[in-house]
């Protein structure tokens, strides 16, 4: 290990940052989901505080939002999940297609750009479509004939909007992880390919998709171990304190935050946290297994 260290002591320089924040924000915060089973002093710390068990779980689980918030997480990230990598994988396929490089280059600097804009400046543009009175599409919907639409009041139009917008920030960057994929294929694999007379989408279909699974379905299992986590920033950037939206688009973090800055206490907070990190864990876990089992290449462990 330390001649490991001596050799390559430029690239630990370099990983040296992400491993303190990882140690510091992920390591050393273990032990504050104790508070979750307390009833938590900020003067007395957390190993003295009141122990209260399971009871900060019922502020949770006994609430009448907890069925609804729970499946609109889990609803939401699965739109999320399916919508994005399908997307991403066609962005990823067909680039690699095209043989005009610059305009390859463009397209991904193009597609790339939302990823980098603030989900605050996207509601905004967001707004710049859907407002009532002059918003973008009801004047489209206005030059047919249609009335126009509050969509700040369609509960069941969000869910769409949302996946249409994550998909449209976060696409571009999945696609180049899947672009490197696609990089270390080996080229004798597509000219044997070519000799046998294959066409460009046999190939893509036969050689290129098949060896990009592995990448797929590890990001995959990576995207179903949060799935219990919400997109706070998106979620509440884009929608709010509208409570006209709650019934579709109120996820878990949005309501814990809520009750934490209307109630205040940390405790009933950090024991949804633990809740969520269980359920996520589970699912990784029991995912894997299945991956393992019908397709073991892409298995995480």
């Amino acid at each position: 290990m330390l001649s490991d260290i001596r050799r390559n002591g430029t690239s630990y320089l370099l990983v040296l940052p992400a491993m303190a924040y990882t140690f510091i924000f992920g390591y050393m915060t273990y032990p504050y989901m104790l508070i979750a089973f307390q009833r938590f002093n900020y003067s007395k710390g957390i190993f003295h505080s009141e122990w209260i068990g399971l009871k900060n779980f019922e502020f949770f689980f006994r609430s009448n939002k907890a069925f609804t918030v729970t499946f609109n997480t889990i609803f939401l990230n699965l739109l999320f999940i399916v919508f994005g990598t399908l997307t991403a994988l066609a962005i990823s396929l067909i680039l690699n297609e095209l043989r005009k490089r610059l305009f390859v280059k463009i397209s991904q600097s193009i597609m790339l750009f939302p990823h980098f804009i603030s989900w605050i400046v996207i509601s905004y543009v967001l707004y710049a479509f859907f407002s009532m009175d002059m918003g973008i599409v009801n004047k489209l919907l206005n030059q047919f004939g249609i009335a126009p639409v509050n969509w700040y009041t369609e509960q069941q139009a969000w869910p769409a909007i949302l996946t249409v917008m994550h998909v449209w920030k976060g696409a571009g960057m999945s696609a180049v992880i899947y672009l490197a994929t696609i990089t270390g294929i080996d080229d004798t694999l597509y000219e044997a390919a070519e000799i046998d007379g294959a066409s460009r989408w046999q190939m893509c279909m036969r050689i290129t998709v098949p060896l990009m699974m592995p990448t797929v379905v590890i990001l995959s299992l990576l995207s179903v171990g949060k799935i219990m986590y919400g997109d706070f920033g998106m979620i509440y950037a884009l929608i709010g304190d509208n409570g006209t939206l709650y019934a579709t688009t109120d996820i878990i973090d949005t309501y814990v935050f809520r009750s934490l800055r209307q109630i205040g206490n940390p405790s009933e907070a950090m024991a949804v946290g633990l809740f969520q990190s269980v359920v996520g864990f589970i699912l990784v876990f029991g995912t894997n297994a299945i991956t393992r089992k019908f397709f073991k290449d892409g298995a995480l462990y």
